[in-house]
């Protein structure tokens, strides 16, 4: 078991990408602190998580881009296990439209939920970690985070800055013995996705070199590895898992 008895904290679990990093995590051994805007949307990731063998699973609520309800979820995880391990920043959202006709609303609102977020929980986060002289902080960005993508300048400059924030992170915590990597998911089956027609799933498919979507748990393999101690050398990278969607 790579995680047993490391704490992590994940945002954004209920569902998804974040629920498939969880139960990962659980299969590890890991203690997990779970984090969404409402409690009632972990049910589902708490009993999976449970099943598959977490010793421990704490679940809260909060706005994570509120600096005092992200402080209050990390208070909630130290008071529960002393300690944070691990990071890993999930929680996003889209509200997709052409650059021309984005509302400023919709561009705060990406940027702050997205991005903010991020920097909000790997901030709360980073002080018990130097402290604890180790830690390991996964970012969930997007490939159109490093390529673009019309329709979605809000959501590509979110992911674009978590790379950034990523690469910072690692530069500035790395003495103190604590890794910061990004993972770039292409096209995920995920309740985003479901959201397409099925001729626009499958014209997607064309430009994807394995030929499929991708499934959360491609993301939460590579989760694992990064924060894991087989990972111990790698710190400042963007993982890209696209299905060769961007070469």
């Amino acid at each position: 078991m790579q995680l047993k008895d490391k704490v992590a904290l994940i945002t954004g679990a209920g569902r998804g990408i974040g629920q498939a990093i969880a139960i990962a995590f659980a299969k590890e051994g890991a203690k997990l602190v779970l984090s969404d805007l409402k409690k009632e949307f972990l049910t589902e990731t708490e009993s999976l998580a449970k099943e598959a063998g977490s010793p421990a699973v704490t679940l809260t609520q909060g706005h994570v881009a509120n600096g005092d309800e992200v402080n209050e979820i990390v208070k909630i995880a130290l008071d529960t296990h002393d300690r944070i391990d691990i990071l890993v920043n999930v929680a996003g959202i889209t509200k997709d439209g052409l650059l021309a006709m984005m509302s400023e609303q919709d561009w705060d609102d990406v940027l702050s939920i997205n991005l903010k977020s991020a920097f909000l929980f790997t901030k709360a986060c980073a002080r018990p970690m130097m402290k604890q002289r180790s830690g390991a902080i996964v970012n969930i960005a997007s490939i159109v985070g490093i390529a673009g993508n019309a329709g979605q300048a809000n959501y590509s400059a979110s992911k674009g800055g978590m790379i950034a924030l990523t690469r910072t992170t690692a530069k500035e915590l790395a003495k103190r013995n604590i890794r910061a990597n990004a993972i770039a998911p292409g096209f995920i089956k995920t309740k985003m996705t479901d959201k397409l027609s099925p001729e626009l799933i499958e014209k997607m498919k064309e430009h994807i070199g394995l030929g499929r979507l991708g499934e959360p748990q491609d993301i939460a393999n590579v989760a694992v590895f990064l924060v894991s101690d087989a990972s111990s050398y790698v710190t400042g990278q963007t993982i890209v898992v696209d299905g060769g969607l961007v070469i």
